[in-house]
């Protein structure tokens, strides 16, 4: 007696742990990949598997007979759409390697689903299940009919149909890699239709004459269903994401371990602590919540403590190298916010030293020294923002290699980049400086020092800068080719698609470049939107001149934003004026911000929302031209 209750525990557990595992892939699923068709009809399994297994371990706790039959109610309400959902799934696998559906296997997927819907209908009357049988076997279970044998015969059909489904796109799959995770996912899908499947139903009378025979298969049943399912979400995990491998599988695992496999240890030990208190007399024993608490913590902890090293030595592969320097730049870079707030630590140094009332930064402007940008401030600088051009002319006028320049009763000591040429990266304005303090040679000091941290800041400001443009434009190639892996990995046909030849952002960056060098340059002449077919079209009535067919494109995008009516600047006109003024009068952004009575932040906001609007705008007029060629 003492093995069966031990025997059951461990069920009991193990049922729980699955309808755990389950609904946390659901959840997965639904966050990460939701879009692809595989995964929706994966989900829609795991789902039944969680009322499945949901209704089987609250059964479990049940004493009243009314409870005991709905809770089975419940159950049978999942084992019903399990058929449909195996052969919705298979069909949506095989359409993803290439073989979508003409009619049959669609209606056949529509069909079944109607039949299980008239059966669960049928579920709260007697002609599909009979009455429940409690004291006659180890558990309880409703007696069939013929109705019930029916559907039996209807589970099996459509699991088989489904299993040919699987074969089939088996050997269409293309690499090595995938037909590999196939086989994983024709194996694991075996689990949960096996698992779910009441066999009491024809077995009853060998579990009740062998109890603990039938204990042993139910645990060896769901031990091999809860972890074939996990197989199963894990070769459906790579179905239609864009992500590289590693990615996947890091995500997938990191969820497996904080998810299912925590709650379910917790749960498990949670059990066992309580049981263990009933056979000693003190069902209610403290340490049950200590018993969760401390394991749930102590998972959480050993996950965050060892998964990086688990990631780089079991995930990373050949290519750690390249992953642990991203993983350090990550942690070492320095963002705009955190320079800010160096910078202004800088000048609060340089205001104690020279006991100022304020100071403020300037940098030049794409490394020219005609135009600078105030990028930080301390104190309450009486600062002309206009005036910058002023200065700008001022300095451009003083000798090379001034230590200091007095303008307008600021002191400005120029920062130099210490590296290569000695280049000038922007000035330190001091206002209302002690001028005793400033003929220190002490203070002199402290203040070259901190100038030249300053400048460093500044000159890694402009590598980082540097290096951000050129992931930006990095971003639209690597995206496009990881959704072309995606699209490859079951389909021969995948790497041959064009749907993602025109995303929104890869556009927009393609525009950003070739509106900078509207009127003549390399960002124009060798821009990938030369490719584009209403820019071949074009090319026909601009002599073969590529830029000036690109050119007009551009223009008529442009021209497609501009409201009716004459010309105004107001709101509605906004994005018609910015790209106007900005791109083909090459008007200057102060100049632009002004006319539109705009902050220059504001205007840089204004301008990416109309190079979008551009982007939508050539996206229609690719279509039309790809819809005129058809």
């Amino acid at each position: 007696m003492g093995v069966t209750k031990i025997l059951v525990t461990i069920n009991e557990i193990l049922t729980a742990g699955i309808a755990i595992t389950a609904f946390s892939l659901l959840l997965y699923a639904l966050t990460f990949n939701l879009r692809n068709r595989v995964a929706r009809s994966f989900a829609v399994i795991l789902f039944l598997i969680t009322v499945i297994f949901s209704a089987e371990s609250l059964g479990t706790t049940a004493t009243n007979l009314v409870f005991i039959d709905f809770w089975l109610k419940i159950q049978w309400a999942g084992i019903l759409f399990m058929p449909p959902s195996y052969l919705h799934f298979s069909d949506a696998l095989l359409s993803t390697t290439g073989r979508p559906s003409r009619w049959r296997r669609r209606w056949a997927v529509r069909i079944s689903y109607l039949i299980s819907a008239v059966l669960l209908c049928l579920l709260p009357t007697h002609y599909f299940l009979g009455p429940v049988i409690v004291n006659q076997n180890p558990v309880p279970f409703n007696q069939p009919t013929l109705l019930t044998e029916l559907f039996t015969a209807y589970y099996v059909v459509l699991m088989i149909l489904s299993w040919v489904n699987f074969i089939r796109a088996y050997k269409r799959t293309v690499t090595q890699t995938s037909r590999r995770r196939m086989t994983y996912l024709v194996i694991s899908a075996a689990a949960p239709a096996i698992g779910s499947f009441p066999f009491l139903l024809f077995g009853a009378d060998f579990a009740g004459n062998y109890s603990l025979v039938f204990w042993l298969l139910a645990i060896v049943v769901n031990l091999f269903t809860g972890t074939l399912i996990v197989g199963m979400a894990y070769s459906v995990a790579f179905f239609g994401v864009p992500w590289p491998d590693r990615v996947v599988k890091s995500r997938l695992i990191k969820w497996l371990l904080r998810g299912p496999f925590t709650a379910s240890m917790t749960l498990a030990l949670t059990t066992i602590v309580r049981r263990a208190g009933d056979a000693f007399g003190n069902p209610y024993s403290p340490f049950v919540p200590i018993t969760m608490v401390v394991t749930f913590l102590l998972f959480e902890y050993a996950i965050t403590l060892f998964f990086p090293k688990f990631e780089q030595v079991f995930l990373f592969g050949k290519d750690q190298k390249e992953l642990l320097q991203l993983r350090d730049l990550e942690e070492r870079l320095i963002t705009r916010g955190d320079l800010s707030q160096f910078l202004e630590m800088v000048l609060a140094a340089v205001c104690d030293q020279v006991q100022a009332s304020s100071a403020y930064l300037l940098s030049t402007v794409d490394g020219d020294n005609e135009k600078m940008e105030m990028i930080a401030r301390t104190g309450n600088p009486n600062f002309d923002l206009d005036s910058l051009d002023g200065l700008a002319d001022y300095l451009a006028d003083m000798e090379p290699g001034v230590e200091l320049v007095n303008w307008n009763g600021d002191l400005l000591f120029p920062l130099r980049d210490g590296e290569g040429e000695d280049l000038l990266v922007g000035y330190l304005g001091v206002q209302n400086a002690n001028d005793g303090l400033v003929e220190d040679t002490e203070v002199l000091h402290a203040v070259h020092l901190l100038n030249h941290r300053a400048a460093i800041a500044l000159s890694d400001r402009e590598v980082q800068e540097q290096v951000f443009t050129k992931l930006e434009k990095m971003d639209a190639q690597v995206e496009m080719i990881q959704a072309l892996r995606a699209a490859g990995r079951y389909d021969r046909q995948g790497v041959l698609s064009d749907e993602t030849t025109l995303e929104n952002k890869e556009l927009s960056q393609w525009i950003k470049d070739a509106l900078t060098h509207y009127w003549g340059g390399p960002k124009l002449t060798e821009n990938p939107l030369l490719s584009l077919r209403v820019v071949q079209q074009m090319m026909d009535d601009k002599e073969n001149n590529p830029a000036n067919a690109l050119r007009t494109v551009l223009k008529s995008a442009i021209e497609r934003l501009k409201p009716e009516g004459e010309r105004k600047y107001t709101s509605e006109w906004i994005l018609y004026n910015i790209l106007d003024l900005k791109f083909l009068e090459g008007k200057k952004v102060r100049e632009i911000a002004m006319r539109l009575a705009m902050s220059e932040a504001d205007l840089y906001r204004k301008q990416r929302v109309a190079i979008d609007a551009v982007a939508e705008e050539i996206a229609k007029m690719e279509s039309l031209a790809d819809k005129e060629v058809k």
